[in-house]
């Protein structure tokens, strides 16, 4: 059975979703044993993709039908999974970082009496999120992009006890709601124009033919709206930083490797669609430079170092989307594997630090941590220099192809912007070296500013962190030289990049805006800290822009959010005094009608013929008087 290809399809799928199932129920037994089920269900899962991956030739891929899901006039929706080269892309990312995320987890979530529960929803969002990759039509994807929202509302409030985290998971749920309606419009508006809602079909030349302008406006932006909200894109950014509310490997898991790299996903899988009308792509573009500024100059000001991350990964969401706005899908993914490696290694570190100083998250009650955690230390320092994109670590691979596609875009509404777009990636480059060297400053380096006594995690955290940490090393050298081919046929790009070895020059130039940020973080937080102090004194009505978060919440809530709740009041008296009033006073008509009627039941005959003789008499005076 493990030979055969569907069987391994449905496993890869399904085992995570069993295991979500017995592990919660296990947890009745012993924590331990639920979080070995679940965690060796993952990796189980992993198998299988791997198993599956290693067959799959140019041009090939293997299909599964679980049967059928619905039939409706024209069209029908099989619950079909289909594993080509960019889902078999995804599976390994998600269940290969999954599994050491669950690893992580076995030891961080040792003493939380909860811990059953947050491993079957941990293995139930692995679950949703193959589903969704996996899935061959916008239907089936659909339910696993639903079905990682609510596993992300589920994680970010799992210690649902504290009202603050509570709100930031519905606040999370709200939010990727309001991107959903996106997708559903973009499916409504294909279905419409071709009939079919089958991933692979709507990709093909004769399909897109069917789509005229207004259809491919409508579906392109339907879908841009889905994975903003999904990708924590501007306007629907906000619900990112605050999912930190979640457990640590809730973060590195949902919100740096998988779910808000859907939204990149999505447009990989649909890129026929996205491409139909160049205005589409452009605006994807340009929204994706201001989403990595705003959230770069945020996590600038940042003193929670989980936030300092989150706001990293919401800018390194903005790389992304800008590689998919020039028409270079295979780079955008290029760079979606390499941030899961170096970014989940930053935030299992940063759980590690937490956790070594008893649960502490403000980075200035920290310092000094480098001689109380040597290998937490030394895996943040690396991812580092891979988030800032310094040659060989896997970030330099993925951002050096991120600048070249900007240069090489055929997009009649960049095409003029291109420098201006070149340039504004590399500044954002030294931002976030800047912004991730400070944290490390911070938190590593200097005397110990906190109390109690920090101490390495053990080692089921340690090994976990330090695997991520050797993938964020060779991990993008690898890819770079596997993906362009690898993805050709599954995700092309609208322009053939030239990919030549790098020379010295190319390596040095390609690490600059790294370089850059690093000594300007070395001067300003270890050399200079007076200059620091001075600029800040400068610079403090942007400061204080920065540290408000730009204020989005508070824009969001007096445009939005009370606007909705004015009109929900004008619609509960509306519904209340009018609808409600009227309703309730025919009500109380009948019944004064009926008590006059039953007053005057009195059981007399007397009373009954006089009441009949003068009705008799009104009503035949009525007569005789026309």
């Amino acid at each position: 059975m493990v030979g055969n290809t569907d069987a391994r399809i449905a496993l890869v799928l399904l085992t995570p979703l069993i295991g979500a199932i017995v592990s919660y129920f296990s947890g009745r037994i012993s924590r331990r044993l639920s979080a070995t089920i679940a965690t060796l269900a993952v990796v189980f899962s992993c198998f299988a993709s791997l198993s599956l991956w290693s067959e799959l030739d140019s041009g090939k891929s293997f299909t599964f039908t679980l049967g059928s899901w619905f039939s409706f006039d024209k069209l029908q929706l099989p619950l079909q999974l289909v594993f080509d080269r960019l889902s078999a892309l995804m599976c390994l990312v998600i269940t290969g970082i999954g599994a050491l995320i669950h690893v992580y987890s076995i030891g961080y979530m040792a003493d939380d009496e909860g811990s059953p529960r947050f491993f079957a929803y941990l293995n139930l969002f692995v679950a949703s999120m193959l589903l969704l990759v996996l899935g061959s039509s916008l239907p089936v994807l659909f339910i696993g992009w639903e079905g990682v929202g609510l596993c992300s509302y589920l994680l970010i409030g799992f210690w649902f006890s504290n009202p603050d985290y509570a709100k930031a998971g519905r606040k999370a749920f709200v939010m990727n709601r309001v991107g959903d309606i996106g997708l559903m419009v973009a499916m409504f508006a294909l279905y419409t124009a071709t009939g079919t809602l089958d991933i692979h079909d709507l990709n093909t030349p004769d399909r897109l033919g069917q789509l005229g302008s207004t259809v491919a406006l409508i579906a392109g932006l339907g879908l841009f709206l889905a994975a903003t909200g999904k990708s924590a894109q501007i306007p629907l950014f906000t619900w990112l930083p605050d999912a930190m509310a979640g457990p640590t490997p809730v973060s590195a898991l949902i919100h740096a490797a998988t779910m808000v790299t859907a939204g990149v996903y999505l447009m990989a899988r649909m890129h026929g669609v996205i491409e139909l009308d160049p205005f589409v792509p452009a605006l994807i573009c340009w929204t994706a430079v201001a989403t990595a500024l705003v959230a770069g100059t945020i996590a600038l000001v940042q003193n929670d170092i989980k936030k300092v991350l989150a706001y990293s990964t919401v800018s390194q969401l903005g790389f992304m989307f800008i590689a998919v706005g020039v028409g270079q899908y295979w780079v955008a993914l290029f760079h979606v594997v390499t941030h899961a490696f170096f970014k989940a290694c930053l935030f299992l570190s940063a759980g590690s630090v937490i956790h070594g100083c008893h649960h502490e998250q403000d980075m200035r009650k920290m310092g000094g941590l480098m001689k109380f955690m040597p290998a937490t230390c030394a895996a943040y320092g690396i991812a580092l220099l891979a988030i800032a994109g310094i040659w060989p670590f896997a970030g330099f691979f993925s951002k050096h192809a991120i600048l070249d596609s900007i240069s090489a875009t055929t997009n009649p509404y960049l095409i003029s912007y291109a420098s201006c777009l070149g340039w504004s990636a590399k500044g954002l480059a030294v931002l976030t070296a800047l912004y991730m060297a400070r944290s490390f400053a911070l938190t590593f380096l200097g005397t110990f500013r906190g109390t109690g006594h920090p101490h390495e995690a053990p080692l089921l955290m340690t090994i976990p962190v330090l695997t991520l940490a050797v993938l964020s090393v060779g991990g993008g050298w690898y890819l770079d030289h596997r993906l362009p081919e690898y993805l050709a046929e599954v995700a092309p790009s609208s322009v053939h990049l030239a990919h030549a070895p790098l020379g010295v020059g190319g390596v040095v130039v390609g690490s600059l805006p790294g370089i850059l940020g690093l000594a300007l973080a070395v001067i300003l937080f270890l050399i200079a800290t007076d200059l620091k102090d001075a600029i800040r004194k400068l610079t403090a009505p942007l400061e204080w822009m920065f540290a408000g978060k730009y204020f989005a919440d508070e824009l969001l809530n007096f445009f939005v959010i009370r606007p909705v709740q004015l009109a929900g009041q004008v619609v509960k008296l509306i519904d209340h005094s009018i609808v409600g009033g009227s309703v309730t006073a025919v009500g109380q008509i009948s019944r004064t009608l009926g008590e006059l009627a039953r007053r005057s039941a009195t059981g007399q005959v007397a009373t009954y013929v006089l009441l009949m003789f003068l009705a008799t008499s009104v009503f035949v005076g009525l007569f005789v008087g026309k």
